[in-house]
C-alpha cells in the first residue's frame, strides 16, 4: 500500500470475487489482492515488494481473455494495469504509435481515423480488450489474413522483468534489429516472461477502397471449398469469415441481427481492401468463385452503414450465443485450409458424441477455428462434457497439421493439450526459456505448460479411448 496508496488495493472477499476469472470461465480461483499501479516505476516497485516476500503473481488487463490467462490458480496477487492507459506518442509521419497496456484497442483505431490511419489486428473483443493483453495472447481477429495477427504490427515493447528490472526490447521505427528476435519471443508469452509496461506499434494508412460480400451456401462443404478456390485463385481478401447454420441462429437471436436466411448451412463474410483501382474486379471474381461452389446467394454491401451492420453481426458472435444456450466454451484450433470440410464433419461427429451442439464461427481464410460448444452448467455432467468435446476438437485439429490455439492462448485451459502438438523434450526447451526470464515462477505461475495433473488426466483419457473398457 505504500507504493499505490491505500485506494490502490483490494482484499476483501466481496472486492476480489469479480477477479475469479478472466473470459474463461470454467476455471475460478480467488487472487490474494489486486493491486493497480499508474506507471512503470510502481509496477517495478511492486514486482521487488513481491519477490521479496515470495509472493506470486499476475499481470492482468481488462480480463477478456478466453483461455484463463490471468485466471488466479489460488493466492496470487493480481497487478492490474487498466489505470496505464493513456497514449504517449504518436507519430502518424513514421506510422507508429507509443501506447501504455491498458490502452484499449478500438479506442487506438478510432483516436486516429480522422487523420486516416488505423491500428489492424481487430480481436471480436476489440472494445474492450487491451493492447497489453493483446500483446500477451498475440492476438489475431478478422483481418488477420492480410494483415497477420499482434506480433507482425508490434516495433517496441518497455517490461519488467521478473526481477523488477525495466528493460526496452526493439527499438522504435527498426523492424528487423540483428540478433535474437526477442520481441517475437515475448509477444505470445502469456505473462509468464515479464510484465509489459510501454508498446510500440504500427499504424497503418486506410485503404483507398472497400468492399464487403455475404454469400449464403445450402452445404458447408461448398463453403469451406469456396474458401479455399478464393485463395487458389491468388486473390488475399482483407477477411474471409464463416459461421455455420447454429452460429447464425445466435446472431440473429441478439443485438444487430441482419436477416440471414434460418435455414442456410452457412455464409461466408468477405471482405477486400486496397488501391481502389482494381477493388471491383477483386470482388467480381470472387462472386464467381461463390457462384461456381453453389452458392444460394451472394451480394454486395451497398453502403457503409450496411457493411457496418453485417460486421457488427458478425463481432457479437461469441456473445450472442448467451441468447441461444445458457452456457458456452469458447475453442480455438488452426488448421490447414483444404482440411475444412474433414475437420467440420468431425467436429459435428463430436458434437453427436457428447450430445452438445456446437456452433462454428471462424477465420476460414486462415484456418483459425473457434467451435462454440453449448452447455448448461446447471445441468450435473454438462460442464464436464463439454471440457472433453472441446479437447477433442483440439485433437483433430492437431491431427490434421494444425495447432491448439490461434490466437485465444494457452493459458490453463490448453495447458495439457500442448502435449497433442509438443514432444516432452520440446516442452522441456520452451519451459527452459521460462527460467532464464522467471526463475522462481512467481510470474503467472501453472500457466502455459502441462501442469502433472492435467496431464495425467490427458494420458489417462487417450489410453481410454484407445483401449476401452467393454
Amino acid at each position: 500500500m505504500a507504493i499505490v496508496g491505500e485506494n490502490e488495493v483490494l482484499y476483501k472477499k466481496e472486492d476480489l470475487i469479480s477477479y475469479e476469472c478472466d473470459g474463461y470461465t470454467m476455471y475460478k480461483g480467488m487472487p490474494r489482492a489486486v493491486v493497480f499501479v499508474k506507471d512503470t516505476q510502481q509496477v517495478s516497485q511492486v514486482v521487488k515488494c513481491l519477490n521479496k516476500e515470495e509472493i506470486p503473481y499476475i499481470a492482468r488487463g481488462a480480463g477478456t481473455g478466453l483461455s484463463g490467462g490471468a485466471t488466479p490458480l489460488g493466492g496470487e496477487v493480481l497487478i492490474s494495469l487498466v489505470k496505464m492507459k493513456r497514449m504517449l506518442h504518436l507519430d502518424l509521419e513514421n506510422r507508429k504509435a507509443v501506447v501504455e497496456p491498458g490502452y484499449i484497442n478500438l479506442k487506438l483505431t478510432q483516436s486516429i481515423s480522422d487523420k486516416g490511419y488505423y491500428y489492424a489486428p481487430d480481436p471480436s473483443s476489440q472494445y474492450a480488450c487491451t493492447i497489453g493483453g493483446n500483446v500477451a495472447e498475440n492476438s489475431g481477429g478478422a483481418h488477420c489474413l492480410k494483415y497477420g495477427v499482434t506480433t507482425n504490427h508490434i516495433l517496441g515493447l518497455e517490461m519488467v522483468l521478473p526481477s523488477g528490472e525495466i528493460v526496452e526490447i526493439g527499438e522504435e521505427g527498426v523492424p528487423d534489429q540483428p540478433g535474437y528476435d526477442l520481441l517475437g519471443l515475448l509477444t505470445g508469452s502469456e505473462g509468464t516472461l515479464g510484465i509489459v509496461t510501454k508498446v510500440t506499434v504500427k499504424v497503418l494508412k486506410n485503404p483507398e477502397g472497400k468492399k464487403t460480400a455475404l454469400a449464403y451456401f445450402d452445404d458447408i462443404d461448398d463453403a469451406s471449398q469456396a474458401v479455399s478456390d478464393i485463395i487458389a485463385a491468388g486473390i488475399i481478401p482483407a477477411a474471409l469469415e464463416m459461421m455455420d447454420e447454429i452460429a447464425i441462429e445466435g446472431v440473429e437471436s441478439a443485438a444487430y441481427p441482419v436477416g440471414h436466411p434460418r435455414d442456410i448451412a452457412a455464409f461466408l463474410l468477405i471482405e477486400v481492401d486496397g488501391i481502389a483501382v482494381g477493388i471491383d474486379d477483386q470482388i467480381e471474381e470472387i462472386l464467381t468463385v461463390c457462384k461456381q461452389n453453389n452458392v444460394r446467394e451472394v451480394k454486395v454491401a451497398k453502403d457503409e452503414a450496411e457493411r457496418s451492420l453485417w460486421w457488427a453481426n458478425r463481432k457479437m458472435g461469441f456473445g450472442a450465443m448467451g441468447a441461444i444456450s445458457p452456457d458456452y466454451l469458447v475453442q480455438d484450433g488452426v488448421i490447414p485450409r483444404t482440411r475444412l470440410p474433414e475437420v467440420l464433419a468431425k467436429i459435428t461427429q463430436i458434437s453427436r458424441k457428447y450430445d452438445l451442439r456446437i456452433a462454428n464461427i471462424f477465420h476460414a481464410g486462415d484456418g483459425n477455428l473457434h467451435p462454440l460448444i453449448l452447455f448448461d452448467a446447471s445441468v450435473p455432467g454438462e460442464s464436464e462434457r463439454a471440457s472433453r468435446a472441446g479437447s477433442e476438437c483440439l485433437k483433430v485439429c492437431a491431427d490434421v497439421g494444425g495447432s491448439i490455439t490461434g490466437e485465444h492462448g494457452v493459458g490453463i485451459e490448453k495447458s495439457a493439450e500442448m502435449r497433442f502438438i509438443f514432444t516432452d523434450e520440446e516442452i522441456a526447451a520452451q519451459t527452459n526459456i521460462r527460467n532464464v526470464f522467471n526463475p522462481e515462477d512467481l510470474l503467472n505461475p501453472g500457466k502455459l505448460f502441462p501442469q502433472p495433473g492435467r496431464c495425467v488426466e490427458i494420458t489417462r483419457r487417450d489410453h481410454e479411448e484407445m483401449h476401452p473398457v467393454q
